[in-house]
């Protein structure tokens, strides 16, 4: 079941996975709240060319 987790003010979805006990949130949501940029998906297409272990999976 998807949830909406509030970080200073700013939506962050995320997932709860019950096999493994663990949740999971959206990179895209992550990356808007850290950085506060326009396009979140445009910077992590950016950040997999600057450091090439992240474009490795």
């Amino acid at each position: 079941m998807a949830n909406i987790k509030l970080f200073e003010e700013k939506k962050i979805r995320s997932v709860w996975n019950e096999a493994d006990g663990k949740r999971y949130f959206s990179v895209a949501d992550v990356i808007h709240v850290l950085t506060d940029t326009v396009n979140p998906k445009d910077y992590v297409k950016k950040m997999r060319k600057w450091d090439p272990e992240l474009n490795s999976n």
